[in-house]
């Protein structure tokens, strides 16, 4: 129940732009329950708006590990990615 209202909280304070605020509620429910993958996609979230992207890809690929199959993660991890502009190197051999 107490993991429902902090979640419900982070949401609010998403919806009102409040990101550093809903990153302490979502750490919150974490140490309720670690083993819910939405409070990490949402936490994510708020971590690429606040420029965490480090941050923002550990929790999708916390996410990822529980439920390889996870959209969202899939998705934000790309955009962390992106704002770390982490780039592979492709090796071309001739």
């Amino acid at each position: 129940e107490t993991f429902k209202t902090l979640k419900n909280e982070g949401n609010d304070f998403v919806k009102k732009g409040k990101y550093e605020e809903a990153v302490n509620k979502y750490s919150e429910c974490m140490k309720l329950n670690t083993k819910e993958c939405t409070i990490y996609t949402n936490r994510a979230l708020c971590y690429l708006k606040l420029y965490k992207y480090e941050e923002a890809k550990q929790d999708c690929d916390h996410v990822l590990q529980i439920e390889d199959s996870n959209i969202k993660a899939f998705y934000r991890r790309a955009l962390a990615y992106k704002g770390l502009q982490v780039r592979k190197k492709r090796t071309w051999q001739v």
